[in-house]
């Protein structure tokens, strides 16, 4: 069986930590910025993670 391809439009949306789970950004920060509150622009600079749901999928998708 030849070895899993790694999906490159994943592998550059997320980053592996080094306990295995996967950072990503926050969706929003693009443009039409002047109708989100700066409550919302503040809270979009930070990272999170993916939730467990997803994570097994991700994970072997990116070959990790």
């Amino acid at each position: 069986m030849p070895k899993m391809k790694t999906k490159k439009a994943l592998a550059a949306r997320f980053k592996v930590t080094a306990t295995g789970k996967l950072k990503r950004g926050r969706p929003g920060r693009r443009h039409i910025l002047t109708k989100k509150s700066p409550k919302t622009k503040r809270q979009s600079r930070t990272s999170a993670y993916v939730d467990d749901g997803h994570l097994k999928t991700y994970k072997r998708v990116m070959c990790v």
